[in-house]
């Protein structure tokens, strides 16, 4: 079944926040401690998710009838990237990164986004180059580490 893309309406809120926390949950504590795990899930959480919906900025990668994946576009910055875990390796990231990419540069000349250790290595293979390199520490003395980035429109 070909994967489509739709902007996420009010309905989907739960959805897009099964599909970021299924991915953090799977993908997140091989990269990360715990305490940043938890501060991933904190950090996208249903009200956050909620208002990015109601501002139309969601975007969901669709198998048929059922969503597979999620962007926020917000600006030039693109967030929010996670395809659930099943899904993966079957062209929904790559999907939603060329939506977003495209939708981006049709009003901006570069975009940012903060890079997880899990996603540096696909963002850099897209052309994306750090900027800036952050430090979060955690409430349970762990660290959250990743690394701003930007890629100029070509």
């Amino acid at each position: 079944m070909p994967l489509t893309i739709q902007i996420a309406a009010a309905c989907h809120c739960d959805m897009v926040e099964e599909i970021t926390r299924q991915t953090i949950a799977a993908v997140y504590p091989r990269y990360y401690p715990a305490g940043a795990v938890a501060f991933f899930q904190a950090h996208h959480s249903r009200e956050r998710i909620r208002q990015d919906v109601e501002a139309g900025r969601v975007f969901l990668a669709m198998e048929g009838d059922v969503p597979v994946g999620t962007v926020t576009i917000h600006g030039n910055e693109m967030g929010r990237l996670f395809v659930l875990p099943q899904y993966q390796g079957r062209g929904a990231g790559r999907l939603l990164m060329q939506f977003a990419q495209e939708r981006i540069f049709q009003h901006n000349d570069h975009i940012e986004l903060d890079a997880s250790l899990p996603a540096k290595r696909i963002y850099r293979k897209l052309g994306y180059q750090v900027i800036s390199y952050h430090i979060i520490e955690t409430e349970n003395g762990d660290y959250l580490c990743y690394d701003r980035m930007r890629k100029q429109k070509p």
